[in-house]
């Protein structure tokens, strides 16, 4: 069975465009990547947890805020690697630049012994369509798709 997550698209709406808040991994692997290597908040899910549950609490972890805002659900993706991501849209506005994130232990540089925390994001921003989709994660740009659809563009 693949590897599943749930995630939240969280938009907002300014005066003359819509705008999706991405996350950009943290850790040395990801620090020279940019176009293609952003995501939605996400995480996997654990034994018995609902998705809705799921993406709620990863949006906290990787952004240091409590999601209160209603979910609408976007449906299923798969990943170049097979994982399942099960995402929902949520209008809110936050400060990108403000998150906090969780962090993972790792050790760094490899095979050294030595173990360093990074956070597991390093940064959130607010895109418009047409930047989210370059920066985006490619399995995930149907998401922007599917939230223009149900109205959210």
């Amino acid at each position: 069975m693949p590897a599943r997550s749930a995630g939240v698209l969280a938009f907002r709406r300014t005066a003359d465009r819509l705008e999706v808040l991405l996350v950009h991994p943290g850790g040395p692997f990801w620090r020279n990547k940019d176009a293609g290597a952003w995501s939605i908040p996400k995480g996997e899910f654990d034994a018995g947890e609902a998705a809705e549950a799921v993406a709620r609490r990863e949006f906290a972890e990787e952004l240091g805020t409590t999601l209160t805002a209603s979910l609408v659900p976007l449906g299923e993706i798969k990943q170049r690697g097979g994982k399942v991501v099960e995402a929902f849209a949520a209008e809110i506005d936050l400060d990108a630049g403000g998150i906090t994130s969780n962090a993972f232990e790792l050790e760094w540089p490899p095979r050294s012994g030595r173990l360093q925390r990074f956070p597991e994001v390093d940064r959130a921003a607010w895109f418009d369509l047409a930047e989210a989709r370059v920066r985006i994660n490619p399995a995930q740009a149907t998401l922007l798709d599917r939230l223009v659809a149900i109205g959210g563009g």
